[in-house]
């Protein structure tokens, strides 16, 4: 068991390290554009940068994950964040086409990275309980690096220059990528080809449409992080109006991660609270974080809007880590884990667009940072409606 346990333990470590500098360059980026003028609402506008390779690549990362070890693949999306973040040191920060590009390219890497850090939890596990032991603790690890990332890497950044800031995140995607080498090269499917597996991209997202668990699964997460990715930008823009708060201090960056405090208790708590057998449960701790959001316009006072934070954080937690499970077990029997998890980051980022799209185009056509939150808060009851109209076709 000790053996079996290293592996996973460099997968954790290896994700920690590059998801922190994930979080952390949204807040150099944040900071770049306050600099040279822009107004809080276009760091949704630069944000959909890092999602649209989610969207156009998906066809090719599933199988790309699959025929090559997966090991080799996180080295490979490691190296491309790597590159948008050199890029980020020598552009001219003041042409918002220019901060696009980087956070895309950075978003290149992370499509790339993704299906392999899913995919591969099933390879290092011998069964669906050491999997939903897996998913938990790399979830958690992920939101412990968001919650550094955030409030840690935020503080960084407030306080340095962008340079200094950016060239610590690209030593942590560098360490990132030498710890990846504890994880075993476990051989690929060398027959796949990238043209007709490209082509069966949109027949398989079909057939996981199709079957009730993973159409429940796949609409239910993707709901998840298109709330987080929304609230993220606006929260950070709410604090200061709401609080009084200097927008450059490091305390907006600290408030915001007690969000991420939430998840984590939430994806630890998860498989108590929520029997595998019973996933369709925490859809309730998905109304749960709508009825915590629309009640942001309403606070003022620090202490109040912390707590809230925690609490949707939580209910978040709880809300995604069974449909996560559920969704790597059946998807790797339907149609392969990698597939199955660049089907997952496509409906995600999709909504993640979609819902920065939407956030940008309210706040451009004058809505109040409170009124972006709560219809946020709607687009996300929308969709928690879906998915109990949806629980019914799912036996028990």
């Amino acid at each position: 068991m000790k053996m079996r346990l290293q592996p996973l333990q460099a997968l954790y470590f290896t994700q920690f390290l590059s998801a922190f500098a994930d979080n952390m360059i949204l807040f150099v980026i944040a900071n770049l554009l306050r600099e040279n003028g822009f107004s809080p609402a276009m760091l949704a506008l630069v944000s959909i940068s890092f999602f649209l390779p989610y969207v156009f690549l998906a066809p090719l990362v599933g199988p790309f994950a699959d025929k090559h070890a997966k090991s080799f693949v996180l080295v490979i999306g490691n190296l491309i964040k790597a590159l948008g973040i050199v890029l980020l040191l020598v552009i001219d920060h003041s042409s918002i086409l220019l901060l696009m590009l980087c956070y895309f390219t950075v978003g290149v890497g992370a499509v790339v990275y993704s299906p392999a850090k899913y995919g591969i939890l099933p390879e290092l596990t011998r069964n669906e309980q050491e999997l939903f032991q897996a998913n938990a603790r790399i979830e958690a690890y992920t939101i412990v690096a968001i919650l550094t990332g955030i409030g840690g890497g935020g503080a960084i950044a407030s306080m340095t220059a962008p340079l200094f800031s950016s060239s610590i995140c690209l030593i942590l995607y560098l360490l990132s990528l030498g710890v990846t080498f504890f994880i075993p090269r476990l051989k690929g499917n060398a027959a796949i080809r990238y043209g007709a597996e490209a082509r069966r991209f949109f027949i398989d997202f079909q057939h996981l449409m199709n079957r009730a668990e993973t159409n429940f699964a796949l609409i239910g997460t993707g709901a998840f992080w298109m709330s987080s990715a929304v609230l993220r930008v606006a929260v950070l823009a709410w604090i200061p109006a709401a609080l009084g708060m200097n927008p450059q201090s490091f305390f907006v960056s600290l408030i915001l991660a007690t969000t991420s405090i939430g998840i984590i208790i939430g994806a630890f708590l998860a498989p108590r609270l929520i029997p595998l057998s019973r996933f369709t449960r925490s859809v309730s701790y998905g109304f749960g974080m709508f009825l915590v959001i629309v009640l942001f316009p309403w606070i003022h006072v620090t202490v109040i809007a912390i707590c809230l934070l925690l609490l949707v954080g939580f209910m978040g937690g709880v809300f995604i880590i069974p449909m996560n499970t559920i969704l790597q077990d059946e998807g790797k029997k339907m149609v392969g884990s990698g597939k199955t998890i660049a089907i997952q980051n496509f409906i995600e980022n999709v909504l993640m667009a979609v819902g920065s799209g939407i956030y940008y185009l309210v706040v451009y056509l004058g809505a109040s940072i409170s009124g972006a939150i709560v219809a946020q808060g709607l687009l996300l009851l929308a969709f928690l409606l879906y998915l109990m109209k949806h629980r019914r076709r799912i036996a028990g």
